[in-house]
């Protein structure tokens, strides 16, 4: 019988998937009145505040090693400021429904990174896993050849930008999950996303008339529960369900992200798309799950 603690995490992960989906809207909602850094700024500064609370009562001061400081600015670099640049940057071409099919090719990407890199071994599963996705992928941009070289193009170019952002993320924080508790290792992100990109924000700041009350609450969902609660979740998956689970939760965020964009944004995407996203969906959950079962072989 499952114990209660993966159980409450099972069911944490869920909501986490529906909360990030919501994102994407109110997301939409502020980069039409601000920059992408600066709503970087703002949603990571917001996200800092809470999560040094949470910090200071869970796990005391401590904060990073001094060794560790260039890895953690790498992290920031990669996994906070460039991958939502990328991503909040595509926003203006792409429906944010096709942005997250895009983003579902992580796993793929990966694993062929792997392969390069670390000459990890590359099963069939994974193999057809890998095509699959590259054919989901093709048919979704494939539809829009009429309109591609008319903008969608550079949406396109973008949401790539953050696959490989993030998964040079994934890349260099994986030695951190060991090293430091999750509130901790989390403040340290923001910390990092926080000092890097204030310079740029503070001298590209929206005009206060555009701003308005939903702008603002929209970024304060994005600072508290997207952010910071959000990231703890995440985080504290990773300890307790695991990468695999934790990286299938996070591989349907297209289908939450889709249903949001279309009762809120009116956005709609076209059958063979919605096609090419449940390829790319079943080819992630396939790698993801093969490449576990790899991992746990290796450890025995």
């Amino acid at each position: 019988m499952m114990d209660a603690q993966k159980r409450n995490m099972y069911l944490m992960m869920i909501v986490l998937v529906f909360a990030w989906g919501l994102e994407y809207i109110f997301a939409k909602q502020a980069l039409t009145v601000m920059e992408p850094l600066t709503l970087v700024f703002f949603k990571y500064l917001i996200g800092l505040v809470v999560v040094l609370l949470i910090k200071l009562k869970a796990e005391g001061k401590s904060l990073m090693r001094v060794k560790d400081i260039p890895l953690f600015i790498f992290c920031a670099i990669f996994g906070e400021i460039g991958y939502f640049y990328f991503e909040y940057s595509a926003m203006e071409y792409l429906p944010v429904s096709l942005i997250t099919i895009v983003l579902a090719f992580v796993p793929a990407l990966s694993v062929l990174i792997d392969k390069a890199i670390f000459k990890k071994k590359i099963t069939k599963k994974i193999t057809v896993g890998i095509l699959l996705s590259i054919l989901g992928i093709a048919l979704i941009i494939g539809v829009d050849y009429r309109i591609l070289f008319q903008g969608r193009i550079i949406g396109y170019l973008l949401a790539f930008g953050a696959v490989i952002t993030w998964n040079l993320y994934n890349f260099l924080t994986a030695s951190l999950h060991d090293r430091y508790k999750t509130v901790t290792l989390t403040l340290n992100q923001l910390i990092c996303t926080v000092l890097l990109v204030w310079p740029y924000a503070l001298t590209h700041m929206p005009d206060r008339e555009s701003v308005s009350m939903g702008v603002v609450a929209g970024i304060l969902y994005l600072g508290t529960l997207s952010t910071a609660i959000g990231f703890i979740i995440f985080v504290r998956s990773l300890h307790i369900l695991g990468p695999t689970v934790t990286a299938i939760f996070s591989n349907f965020l297209p289908v939450t992200t889709t249903l949001f964009g279309w009762l809120i944004l009116k956005e709609t995407i076209m059958p063979i798309q919605m096609l090419g996203g449940v390829m790319v969906i079943a080819a992630g959950y396939l790698v993801i799950k093969e490449k576990g079962r790899l991992e746990e072989l290796s450890h025995d």
